[in-house]
């Protein structure tokens, strides 16, 4: 590991221990994973290259339950040379909001807000963080697969004005096929780098 990154590393420890608490630990095995998303953030477009990175997606953030996905991505932001870095969204919040407030949430999220008079205005960046565990809600009996459209309108967004959206699940490929369709999979292959953790990586809650 090069100097710069051993000190992106020692930053990022840094910071999740004064976000989460002196517990947080970065573990060895996931250094290739932390590695990859540090390219990203950081712009450093040599490494993403070698790393496989496209720096022109956002990110799919993949791995079992406990891998440390949410907190990984939430520290990022440190590292973000945006101006207004990624906002966390949890999809289970996603689908209740539709309860409440209907389809009006699918514009919320979608990345554009349309005024009146005015042209579309690009709104943040958001994580959207544990795709798959919301549920399929109504809304005055109007069934809504939620996540499902807001990441195709997002596909448009990202096709237009370039605009990311990273995501953090516990899917599978095949899962994610399951339950958005073939459609979501393929607009999220085009969409998102797959950064994975691996399939044994253990649960850093326990």
């Amino acid at each position: 590991m090069s100097p710069y990154y051993q000190k992106a590393f020692a930053y990022l420890q840094q910071k999740g221990r004064e976000t989460y608490g002196n517990f947080f630990l970065l573990y060895p095995n996931d250094t290739q994973v932390i590695g990859k998303l540090l390219a990203w953030f950081l712009r450093d477009k040599a490494t993403a290259d070698l790393k496989g990175i496209n720096l022109q997606k956002g990110i799919l953030l993949s791995g079992p339950v406990g891998s440390g996905k949410t907190s990984l991505m939430n520290l990022m932001r440190h590292f973000s040379r945006e101006q207004a870095p990624h906002f966390m969204k949890p999809c289970r919040d996603i689908a209740f909001e539709f309860e409440k407030d209907g389809f009006e949430i699918l514009r919320r999220y979608s990345g554009i807000t349309y005024l009146a008079g005015a042209k579309p205005k690009i709104i943040k960046t958001f994580c959207f963080d544990d795709l798959g565990t919301e549920q399929i809600l109504t809304h005055y009996g109007k069934e809504c697969n939620v996540m499902a459209e807001i990441i195709l309108s997002r596909y448009e967004n990202f096709t237009r004005h370039h605009r990311l959206t990273h995501f953090t699940t516990n899917l599978s490929a095949d899962e994610i096929e399951e339950i958005y369709g073939p459609r979501v999979r393929s607009r999220l292959r085009e969409m998102c780098n797959l950064i994975a953790f691996p399939a044994e990586t253990p649960d850093k809650r326990k």
